[in-house]
This record gives C-alpha cells, sequence and structure tokens, in this order.
C-alpha cells in the first residue's frame, strides 16, 4: 500500500512540477534551501531576500537530510520525490496497528482512507514542505503510544522538534498523553522539553539569524495574503511581525469558530472517522495546531487548502484506530464503520488533487513548457534572475533566482523572465498592468529583449554580461 501510494503522490506532485504549476512560494524557497545544504552551507533564501538566511524565518534544520539526495540529483523533483516518500513511509505504522488489532479489512480500510485523505491530498497537490517529515514521526509516535509502547513514543517524537518551531507544542502534548497513560517522569520530561524546544526557536535562535531580530511569522499577523514556508500560503505574500501576547490574550474565544471556514475545516478533519477520533486522548495532539490556524489572521489557515492540514491526519487516523481499539468493536459494528469510512473518504476524495490523476489534462503538456525551457536555457548557470513565480522553480536548482516584482527581490538581476499570458486571478505579485508597466521600465533601464515568445519575455542587461549573440555578429560585421 505504501508503495502504491508513494508512487501515487510522486506522479501528482511531479506532473503539476512538469506543467509549470509549481510556485516560487513555496517550492523555489526549500530548493534554495536544500541547495545550500547540499553545497555545504547555512541555508540561505534569495526569494527570501538577497542572501537571507533561512534560519531566521522557519527553524527547519531537518530540511538538511534532504541535501545528500538532492546532491545526486540536483532538481525541485528531488524534494518532491522525498516528499511522497516521507508521506507513504506514514500509512505503514496506521495501517500495521489497525490490521494487527482490527483484522486485515481494517487495515487495508483504514490504510487507504489515511493515505488518500483530503490533509493529505492539498499538500502533495501544493509544492514540497518541511512538514513532510512530521507524517511519518507523528505516526510512529502515536502507533507506539497507542500501545503502550510510551518510551517509543517519546523518542519518535522529540524529532518533531527538528521539523517546524511550532511542532514543539505537539511534542508537549504528546508528553501530557504520556504521563496520563502511566508514565509520568518521562511524559513530563518530553512535554518539558517539546515547550523548551518551541520557547528556544522562537525567542533566541529565529531572532538571531533573522535580519530584523525578531520572529517574523507571530500567528497574529495582520497578514491576509500568506506567507512562505511552513507559515503561509504558497501564493502569498511575506507575514508581518506579530502583534503579540496581549492581542492573543484579548481575542475571544469565538475566534476559534468565526468565520464558519474554521468550523468547516474541523468537521471535515474529523468526518473521515465518523468522529470517533474525539474518543481518543490522542486527538489532544492535533490541538496547537488547530489554535495556531484558527487564531491566525491570515485566512488560508483557516481552510482545507495548501500543506497546513497534513500534520493533522496522521494524528486523528491514529486517534480513529485507538478509539476502536478502546471500544472493543463488535464485528458487525466494525463493517459498519469501515464501510461508512470509505463511503465518506470516496465522497470528499474528488474535491481534491488526487482527483486530479484521473484528468486527461494532467497528462497533457502544454506545448508553451518547452518554449520556456528552450529560453531559459539561453540564462548561464549562477546567473542572478528574476522570475514570474511558475517559472522559479524551474530555475532555482542553477541560478541565483528571485520572484519578478516582489519588493525584497534582488535589484537589477543579470537577466528577467515573465510569463505574460498568467490569467489575471493567477497571478502574484503583480497584475497585468503593474506587470507591463515594470517591464516597459526595465527596457528603458537598459534591459534588452532577448526572446518574446507565446507570452514569455526574456530581457538581459548587456553592459552585466555579453551575449553570445551579440559576440557573433561582431565577429560577423568584422
Amino acid at each position: 500500500m505504501a508503495v502504491v501510494l508513494f508512487f501515487v503522490y510522486a506522479a501528482l506532485s511531479l506532473r503539476i512540477h512538469h506543467r509549470m504549476l509549481s510556485n516560487s512560494y513555496d517550492l523555489g524557497i526549500f530548493e534554495q534551501v536544500v541547495r545550500s545544504y547540499a553545497d555545504g552551507h547555512l541555508p540561505v533564501s534569495e526569494l527570501k531576500g538577497p542572501d537571507f538566511p533561512i534560519l531566521g524565518d522557519h527553524f527547519s534544520p531537518i530540511l538538511a537530510l534532504v541535501a545528500p539526495f538532492y546532491a545526486l540529483h540536483r532538481s525541485a523533483g528531488t524534494l518532491l520525490v522525498v516528499q511522497a516518500a516521507l508521506i507513504a513511509l506514514s500509512v505503514v505504522p496506521l495501517t500495521l496497528w489497525a490490521r494487527r488489532s482490527l483484522g486485515s479489512p481494517a487495515g487495508a480500510v483504514i490504510g487507504g482512507c489515511y493515505g488518500l485523505s483530503w490533509g493529505i491530498a492539498s499538500a502533495v497537490g501544493f509544492d514540497f514542505h518541511e512538514v513532510a517529515f512530521a507524517a511519518p514521526l507523528l505516526a510512529f509516535s502515536l502507533t507506539a503510544l497507542g500501545n503502550g509502547r510510551l518510551t517509543a513514543a517519546a523518542y519518535w517524537a522529540l524529532p518533531l522538534l527538528l521539523v517546524k518551531e511550532d511542532l514543539g507544542l505537539t511534542v508537549a502534548v504528546i508528553g501530557l498523553v504520556i504521563a496520563w497513560r502511566g508514565s509520568r517522569k518521562l511524559g513530563f520530561v518530553t512535554a518539558g522539553l517539546g515547550l523548551a524546544g518551541t520557547l528556544l526557536a522562537l525567542l533566541v535562535i529565529l531572532p538571531a539569524f533573522n535580519p530584523s531580530g525578531s520572529f517574523a511569522y507571530w500567528f497574529l499577523a495582520d497578514n491576509p495574503a500568506g506567507s512562505s514556508g511552513a507559515s503561509g500560503a504558497g501564493a502569498g505574500a511575506g507575514a508581518g511581525a506579530g502583534t503579540g501576547v496581549l492581542d492573543l490574550l484579548s481575542r475571544s474565544t469565538v475566534g476559534l469558530v468565526v468565520p464558519q471556514t474554521k468550523v468547516s475545516t474541523l468537521m471535515l478533519t474529523l468526518a473521515p472517522t465518523l468522529f470517533l477520533a474525539v474518543r481518543s486522548p490522542l486527538l489532544w495532539a492535533a490541538l496547537p495546531t488547530l489554535v495556531w490556524r484558527f487564531f491566525s489572521n491570515n485566512y488560508v489557515h483557516w481552510g482545507t487548502g495548501y500543506h497546513y492540514s497534513l500534520v493533522l491526519m496522521p494524528i486523528v487516523f491514529a486517534a480513529f484506530v485507538d478509539a476502536l481499539v478502546q471500544r472493543g468493536t463488535r464485528p458487525a459494528g466494525l463493517k459498519r464503520y469501515l464501510a461508512a469510512t470509505a463511503a465518506v473518504s470516496l465522497l470528499i476524495l474528488p474535491n481534491f488533487p488526487f482527483w486530479q490523476l484521473l484528468s486527461p489534462a494532467t497528462w497533457r503538456t502544454d506545448p508553451r513548457v518547452a518554449v520556456a525551457h528552450s529560453l531559459m536555457k539561453k540564462i548561464p548557470d549562477d546567473a542572478t534572475v528574476q522570475a514570474s513565480t511558475y517559472l522559479v522553480p524551474q530555475l532555482t536548482n542553477r541560478t541565483s533566482v528571485s520572484l519578478y516584482g516582489y519588493p525584497v527581490s534582488r535589484p537589477s538581476p543579470q537577466w528577467i523572465m515573465v510569463d505574460t499570458w498568467v490569467p489575471q486571478g493567477w497571478r502574484w505579485p503583480l497584475t497585468y498592468e503593474s506587470e507591463r508597466a515594470m517591464l516597459t521600465l526595465a527596457l528603458y533601464k537598459g534591459y534588452r529583449t532577448v526572446a518574446d515568445r507565446d507570452g514569455f519575455v526574456l530581457l538581459h542587461r548587456p553592459d552585466r554580461e555579453p551575449l553570445s549573440d551579440d559576440l557573433d555578429a561582431s565577429k560577423h560585421k568584422g
């Protein structure tokens, strides 16, 4: 099952990337991070700003584990394949637990429903994210916890501290459940380490690396457009500074359920488990993620899109298995639960990205993709480039690329490449009008048009680096 699902995940994400539908935020950022590790230095991302130290953005040193694979094949596709493998691996402990405790049919149904769940689909269908590492760690930890292997549960949970700064709170909750299940000392030590890890990352490590001297993603930031990495939508802009703890304390608990999008997300999270997950204390591990998302002023955190619900899926399905085991369900009742779970999961499936694999359009490649790659070949390795968001992930493996029209992008790049045919609703960060104005201004500043084909515009600054075409022309004149 894990192998089949691995190919499903890899096929979907790679087809999205090969059709040039992956994004600068976030696939481009993460490739620049992994490329830095592969080159043997602390990670930076040009997309976040010139030589921006990414350890001042999010604390995710676990990404260094991707570097050896990236060194073998320097491509954004490597990150997508690694992500597919990590998420597929998370299927194994949950399925084996269900099969061992509830029988082979239960293992097949629960494993399949988890592997095709909407939270996983949304993550696989949107670039690469560091929280892919959290999926197997949570699955192994909660499976061990549900089976009374409390020490193993703690050991599997603690590496979450290296995945992302907020997951230390998840570790803390897992520690409290360990204490409640019988090992008080181990549980409280685990909870303390989780809380200390989050505080250390937020208050010391991230501010130390961030050029602003503070953590840039307090989840109350007034940032309706989104942000980068695991704290923001790939279609959005960078988050502002946090509004502080006092703002959090002043908020009413009504903010957790208003607007209705939050309630819909919560219901959809629990629906595949027929809401039986609420009977298990394992579900408490989902609380930190739900709280920071629903308290956020960033509306993309509230819904079911992007990668935000990936970490919830192993938690709710582990809680589901635990609830079924603890209630001692009879065979007839178990069959009804499994049938209902499969029905709900199948009902939800067409609304999320896995359904794209059944669409003929997914397997067709727009001829413009070949045109784009032929033009990108004109850009030499290690050149500084500004490009449209969908072009950036095609260039991050060999150039120093930033996002065209984004305020923090490196100024005066050697090359500019823009896709002017992107529909208005898909454009970011520029509108069609502002993009045309910026291209006109670039020509005024001395850039020259190298190519203008099928909506792709490639500009170059001759005073920075002579073009081979120019050299050939001068020889001919001579």
